[in-house]
């Protein structure tokens, strides 16, 4: 019997596609012993007929599960559960879990022979430090080899011992045929042969056909000889027309089947068995073969048409992945140049990563590919945001040299009685100081505040030998105080727009009076500051309230990522400005109030510093209101 060979799988050309039939009827026979033969020689036109199963190329489908969304770890544990299960249930499992480790693995070459390369030494020398995981890999695809090849082994002693056991059966029932005189004592005895012989397993595939034909023509031989009689031929025939009828019914009901690829295998085994059945009356043959072929056509369409939908997704998975490749490329890496502006481009990457994850499959030539693809550009941005973030924490750290450097030469130059051009070389150093840019948090305070104090420390010295410009500090902070008092009693006015015009009449003398002593120039600028802002508070003079009501009703519809960028630029903004309002607090001691060009510097220092306090002031409000919508 020619078995079917089980480790062939259909090609996708073979899927859908019948065998050519061979359903020529046999001659007419006008004798008893001549329809006998011709029913034997027939019966091998059925077998021919009942081997013709379609294909099918079922070896494409993707594995059940997603090997390459995970860890190496995971792999490695996959890969162990692997090795548990019996061989004969591993398909292409191994092939994956491989494919998908050995991605990893290459990425952390690349990225380990990346910084080799990077600390200057030379590619020649690069030796990739030992991975255990990829040992453990290695030892694992060893046993499943080895198991592999021990069951290919015993597979194919198997095959062999099936071969010589259905030659011994050929054998015996040529023998049983040359023996004319008892041949019909053994028709019992030879189909117990054949039951033999169709329950025996496969043999190796290039003596399958050999060993069928051979028995074929052993089989027939005997009914030669047989001469077997019309009531055991057409009980033969009753019996073999049940069976192909049983076979017809149970292809038919495959048309219905909720698994396509199941009724596809199914219908591939109902062949097997039809060909194992013997021939059926010559009237019945083609009518029979036509309705179990009818039935096969049915599912093969069915299995056709499975296999080229799956193709379509497959083809919409790959524009998709083709599209989410070329809009992760799209992004311009050269064109972030700030903390917000990474960060922005990490949230758009991380979003494409989980479009990425809710696809299915692409073609099977182009599903790597593809990912491969998509992947290098992810690891490719986030080893240049790696190295933005070490960029500029390298260029904070000269920043911070750079300060340094000027603290010593103000410390140098704090002792010094050189007034004036002393003075004009710290407000040198203050400029130069501005021109440089931030350094780490934890050394930004500290590093000012030594700044500051050398600075302090001069004017200081220099302002206390100045009785002249002492007295008329004094004179100032007089004025000042009665500026106060004067502000604070039109908060008492029921006349709103009198009582605004006079308050900004006594800001703008305000901005007119000069320097106060060194020592009260908080405190009398902070009650000046309490009375403005109770005015501004009792008259309303400033769009504070509606600039807060407005950023209440813009968080209303925020979610927590955006509250949290959102209280990062608010922090930075009021960094700038703290930073800002120090600068210009202490550059109020270095003009000369006394000069015309000097007093008109002095009231712009001053409104920038009123406008910097407003701004800090609001700064401190959104973030209290962002931390409340957060907690």
């Amino acid at each position: 019997m020619e078995l079917r060979n089980e480790a062939s799988t259909p090609t996708d050309e073979q899927l859908g596609k019948d065998a050519t039939l061979n359903t020529e009827p046999a001659n007419e026979v006008v004798s008893a012993e001549q329809e006998i033969n011709a029913t034997e020689t027939t019966q091998t036109d059925d077998e021919t007929i009942a081997q013709e199963v379609v294909a099918g190329a079922d070896d494409q489908e993707q594995p059940a599960t997603d090997y390459s969304s995970m860890s190496k770890e995971e792999l490695v544990a996959a890969l162990e559960a692997l090795v548990q299960r019996p061989i004969d249930e591993i398909k292409r499992e191994e092939g994956h879990i491989k494919q998908a480790f050995y991605t990893i693995r290459h990425a952390e070459l690349e990225k380990e022979k990346a910084e080799f390369l990077a600390k200057g030494n030379e590619e020649a020398a690069f030796a990739a430090r030992p991975d255990e995981l990829e040992l453990r890999v290695k030892q694992l695809l060893g046993e499943l080899k080895d198991k592999r090849a021990a069951y290919n082994a015993a597979l194919d002693e198997q095959r062999a011992a099936n071969l010589d056991a259905k030659r011994a059966i050929i054998l015996e029932i040529q023998k049983i045929s040359a023996d004319a005189d008892n041949v019909n004592k053994q028709y019992t005895h030879v189909q117990d042969l054949r039951h033999q012989f169709q329950n025996i397993g496969d043999v190796p595939a290039a003596q399958s056909t050999e060993v069928w034909k051979a028995y074929q023509a052993a089989v027939e031989a005997f009914y030669d000889m047989l001469k077997m009689n019309k009531e055991l031929r057409d009980y033969d025939f009753k019996k073999n027309l049940e069976q192909k009828q049983e076979l017809c019914a149970e292809a038919e009901a495959l048309a219905n089947s909720d698994s396509v690829v199941d009724a596809f295998r199914t219908l591939q085994g109902l062949h097997d068995k039809w060909r194992e059945i013997g021939p059926v009356a010559k009237d019945l043959r083609e009518s029979l073969w036509a309705r179990f072929k009818e039935a096969s056509a049915a599912v093969n369409k069915r299995h056709q048409a499975y296999f080229e939908q799956r193709k379509q997704r497959e083809k919409e998975n790959e524009d998709a992945k083709t599209a989410l490749c070329e809009k992760i490329e799209a992004i311009d890496t050269t064109q972030l140049a700030t903390y917000a502006a990474w960060d922005e481009a990490t949230a758009a990457i991380i979003a494409l990563q989980e479009d990425w994850k809710k696809l299915g499959f692409a073609a099977r030539k182009v599903n790597n590919a593809l990912f491969a693809r998509f992947r290098a550009r992810c690891d490719e941005f986030f080893a240049q945001k790696a190295a933005f973030f070490r960029q500029m924490k390298e260029q904070m750290a000269d920043n911070l040299a750079r300060k340094i450097a000027l603290c010593e030469k103000a410390e140098a130059l704090r002792e010094s009685t050189d007034w004036k051009a002393t003075t004009d070389a710290l407000v040198a150093l203050q400029k130069e100081w501005k021109t440089i840019g931030p350094v780490v948090k934890k050394q930004s305070d500290v590093v000012w505040k030594r700044f500051v104090g050398a600075c302090d420390y001069f004017f200081e010295q220099k302002n206390r030998l100045t009785v002249n410009v002492r007295q008329q500090e004094r004179a100032n902070l007089k004025a000042k105080r009665a500026i106060v008092a004067q502000i604070n009693e039109q908060l008492a006015s029921d006349d709103e727009a009198a009582a605004i015009a006079a308050i900004r009449q006594l800001m703008k003398q305000w901005q007119e009076i000069g320097h106060v002593p060194f020592k009260d120039k908080d405190k009398i600028y902070g009650d000046y500051k309490q009375a403005i802002d109770a005015a501004f508070e009792r008259f309303d003079m400033k769009a504070t309230r509606a600039a807060v009501a407005n950023f209440k009703d813009t968080l209303a519809g925020s979610d927590s990522d955006k509250l949290y960028r959102e209280r990062e630029r608010l922090v930075r903004a009021y960094e700038q400005r703290t930073a800002e309002l120090k600068t210009f607090s202490n550059n109020l001691g270095f003009f000369n109030a006394q000069s015309s060009s000097g007093n008109t510097m002095l009231r712009e220092m001053q409104r920038r510093i009123a406008a910097l306090k407003d701004d800090i002031a609001l700064l401190e409000q959104k973030i209290r209101l962002i931390d409340e919508k957060l907690a």
